[in-house]
C-alpha cells in the first residue's frame, strides 16, 4: 500500500505545532473571556500561557503516564479528572501576565480549554483524510528507527462483533463498507461463511478461535452445580477461571502475540483490555491514561462521545415516533456505555493497534464490540447499527495506512464471532418472563435456576446433583417438560433420557438425537442443517443445564424471542446468529467448510503459518532519513 503523505516530515510537524498552539491560544483567549476567576494582561500573556501549558503537557504527560498507571485504574481516572487542571493551574500561577484564583478555577479552565479546543479541532479537521493516521504515526515515531524491518509478513485479525455473514455481503454490496469493500472488489481478498455452533456466543466462539477449546463454554452464563457457582464470562474472575481451562499453553497468539479487548487472550504474552487478564494487567492502564491525557485523544473523545450521546437519544426518539417494532427502552445506561464504546473504547484499540504494529508484532487479534452493543438495543439491520459498522470498516482504513507504514508486511483477516437475530423480547410477547413461567409449571415446589443468553436458556434443578433425567423430571415437576414444549414462545427443549439419550421436545412431536428418528414434527425442522449435530455436541458439553430451552423461531418473519431485554440477540438457534463471517487473503489456502469455531482455529494457524507476504498484505514501506 501506499505510505501516507509525509507524516513525518518537519514541514507537517511545523504544521501541527503552530496549529496546535494557535487552537490553544484561541481556547485559552475564550476561557479568560468566559470564566470568572481566570484573567489576562493581554493577547501576548494568553499566547505565552497556551505555548506553556502545551510545553509542560508534553514534558510532564509520559511520567504522569507512568504513576497514573501504577496506582492503578482510580489513578487513570483521577488522572484523567484532575491532572490536566493541575498542570493548567501551576502554569497559569507562573505565567507572566495571567492570574487565576485557586485550583477550583483551575479545574473550570481546563475543561472549558479541553472542551473549546476539541471543538476547534473538529473544525480544523473535519472531512480531512489521514489525520488520525498521521497522529498515530507520529506518536509511534520512535519505532521507525528502533524496530528492525522483516520482509516475514505478520497477521492482523480483526474481529468485527456479532456481524452476521448475510448482513455482511449485504452491507458490502451497498456501499456501507468501503474499505472492506475495495479488498473484495480487487480480488485480494475473500468472503465466506462459517457456522457458529450453540452457544452463539463471543465466550464461547473466542474459546474456540483463540484456545480451539470451545467445549468448554455451554452458554454466556451458566451454573456450576459442583462449586454452586454462577460463572458470567464477562466478569474478569470468571474469564481467567474459564481460560485456565481452555489454555494449553499454545493458543493461536502464544510466542510473541497480543491480544485486545477480548475475551480470552489466546495465551498472547501481550494481553491488553482483555476480560481473562483483566485482574493483573497493567498495561491497559496505560494505553488508557495515555490517551486520556493526550490533548488529541481528549478532545476527540470529548466531542465525539457527546455526539455519540445526542444521536442516541435522536434515533431512540425516531424508533419511538415512527413505531417501529420490535424495539425497547433505551434506557441512560445503555446511552453511555454506547458512547463508551463506540468512542473512547474504538480509538483506545486504535492506539493500541496502532503501537502493536509499528512494534512489529507478528499476530494480533483485537475484538470491535461497537457493533454488536448497538444492534442488540436497536437491532441488526437498523441504522444506527449500520452506522457502527462503517465506524468499524473507518477504523480498518485507518490501520491499513498504519500497517503500510510497519516494520513488516501484515496480512488482514477480518472476521466475526457469530451474528445476529432479531424479534420482539419473550416478555413482550407473553407479558412475562421464562422464570416466570418455570415458576408456574413447577407451582414453586422446585428450587430452579434459569441462566438466559440471548434466546438460550439453561434451567436447572439446583437441589438435584449433577445432570438431572427427563425421568426425574416427570416425577419431581410433572407438568414442567409438557408446559415449556407446548408453550408458543418457545421452539424447542432438549433433555437427557436415562435410558434413551438425549431427546429434543416440540409442541407437536420430539427427535430423539442418538438415533433421528422423529414422532410426529421434527421440533428441529426449521432451525437449519446443524442443528441436531450442535443440540449432540451441547448435550455432551460439562454444565450444561439439566433443561437446554431455545425460543421460537419463525421463518417467516425470521424473528426470535430473547428471554433477555435484547432486541438482537445470539446464544441459541434460529435465523443469522449462527452465520458468522470469514475475509481472507484470496492466495491463502482456501478455508473450505468451517463448522465451530475451533475449526476457523486451526484455519487460521494454517494462514499465519504461511512463509511468504501475499497479495492481501499491506507491505512496509522504505523507510525514511
Amino acid at each position: 500500500m501506499a505510505q501516507p503523505a509525509g507524516p513525518d516530515s518537519e514541514g507537517m510537524r511545523v504544521a501541527v505545532v503552530a496549529g496546535t498552539a494557535g487552537l490553544g491560544a484561541g481556547a485559552l483567549g475564550l476561557t479568560v473571556a468566559l470564566l470568572p476567576g481566570v484573567s489576562a494582561d493581554n493577547g501576548w500573556a494568553v499566547l505565552g500561557a497556551a505555548v506553556l501549558i502545551g510545553l509542560a503537557g508534553a514534558v510532564l504527560r509520559p511520567a504522569l503516564v507512568r504513576l497514573l498507571s501504577a496506582i492503578g485504574w482510580a489513578g487513570v481516572v483521577i488522572g484523567w479528572l484532575v491532572a490536566q487542571a493541575l498542570l493548567v493551574y501551576a502554569v497559569l500561577t507562573l505565567a507572566p501576565g495571567v492570574h487565576v484564583d485557586g485550583l477550583g478555577a483551575a479545574f473550570g479552565a481546563a475543561w472549558l480549554g479541553a472542551g473549546l479546543m476539541s471543538a476547534g479541532l473538529w473544525v480544523v479537521t473535519a472531512g480531512q483524510d489521514g489525520v488520525v493516521t498521521q497522529h498515530l504515526l507520529r506518536v509511534n515515531r520512535r519505532f521507525r528507527a528502533s524496530v528492525p524491518r522483516s520482509d516475514e509478513p505478520g497477521t492482523l485479525i480483526i474481529q468485527i462483533d456479532g456481524l452476521s455473514a448475510p448482513l455482511a455481503r449485504w452491507a458490502v454490496e451497498a456501499g456501507n463498507l468501503p474499505a472492506l469493500g475495495r479488498r473484495l472488489a480487487g480480488g485480494t481478498h475473500l468472503m465466506t461463511a462459517w457456522h457458529a455452533r450453540l452457544p452463539a456466543t463471543t465466550p464461547a466462539s473466542q474459546a474456540g478461535i483463540l484456545h480451539g477449546a470451545s467445549d468448554e463454554v455451554p452458554a454466556f452464563r451458566w451454573f456450576e452445580k459442583d462449586s454452586g457457582r454462577m460463572v458470567v464470562t464477562n466478569r474478569p474472575r470468571d474469564a481467567a477461571l474459564v481460560e485456565d481451562r481452555c489454555s494449553d499453553g499454545h493458543g493461536l497468539l502464544a510466542g510473541d502475540g497480543v491480544s485486545v479487548s477480548n475475551v480470552f487472550s489466546g495465551d498472547a504474552p501481550a494481553s491488553l483490555l482483555t476480560i481473562s487478564t483483566a485482574r493483573h494487567a497493567r498495561g491497559p492502564r496505560r494505553y488508557v491514561s495515555t490517551y486520556l491525557l493526550d490533548p488529541f485523544g481528549l478532545t476527540r473523545s470529548l466531542v465525539l462521545t457527546c455526539g455519540e450521546v445526542l444521536k442516541e437519544l435522536h434515533q431512540a426518539r425516531r424508533q419511538r415516533l415512527r413505531r417501529v417494532r420490535p424495539r425497547m427502552r433505551r434506557a441512560w445506561p445503555y446511552v453511555l456505555l454506547r458512547g463508551a464504546t463506540n468512542v473512547l473504547l474504538r480509538h483506545v484499540n486504535l492506539a493500541v493497534l496502532a503501537e502493536q504494529l509499528m512494534r512489529g508484532k507478528p499476530v494480533i487479534y483485537c475484538d470491535f464490540v461497537d457493533y454488536d452493543e448497538i444492534a442488540h438495543h436497536a437491532g441488526p439491520a437498523r441504522p444506527e447499527s449500520l452506522a457502527a459498522l462503517e465506524g468499524i470498516d473507518a477504523a480498518l482504513s485507518v490501520l491499513e495506512e498504519v500497517a503500510s507504514a510497519a516494520p513488516r508486511p501484515y496480512r488482514l483477516i477480518v472476521l466475526s464471532d457469530h451474528g445476529q437475530s432479531q424479534g420482539a423480547t419473550f416478555a413482550q410477547r407473553y407479558g412475562l418472563r421464562l422464570d416466570d413461567l418455570v415458576a408456574t409449571l413447577t407451582g414453586g415446589g422446585e428450587e430452579t435456576l434459569i441462566a438466559a443468553s440471548g434466546n438460550l436458556a439453561l434451567i436447572y434443578l439446583v437441589r438435584r446433583e449433577g445432570r438431572v433425567t427427563m425421568e426425574e423430571i416427570e416425577e419431581f415437576c410433572p407438568g414442567l417438560l409438557a408446559g415449556l414444549a407446548a408453550h408458543p414462545g418457545i421452539g424447542w427443549v432438549l433433555v437427557r433420557s436415562a435410558g434413551q439419550g438425549p431427546i429434543v421436545l416440540g409442541p407437536d412431536g420430539c427427535r430423539w438425537l442418538d438415533d433421528d428418528h422423529v414422532e410426529g414434527t421434527d421440533p428441529l425442522r426449521d432451525f437449519g442443517p446443524h442443528a441436531a449435530d450442535d443440540l449432540r455436541r451441547h448435550d455432551r458439553l460439562a454444565n450444561t443445564g439439566d433443561l437446554v430451552v431455545n425460543s421460537l423461531w419463525d421463518p417467516v418473519t425470521r424473528e426470535v424471542a430473547a428471554f433477555e431485554d435484547l432486541i438482537g440477540c445470539h446464544g441459541g438457534l434460529g435465523g443469522d446468529q449462527s452465520a458468522a463471517v470469514l475475509i481472507h487473503p484470496a492466495d491463502c489456502p482456501p478455508p473450505g467448510e468451517l463448522v465451530g469455531a475451533d475449526a476457523v482455529h486451526e484455519y487460521l494457524r494454517t494462514v499465519i503459518a504461511a512463509p511468504a507476504p501475499r497479495s492481501g498484505v499491506s507491505r512496509p514501506a522504505p523507510s525514511r532519513a
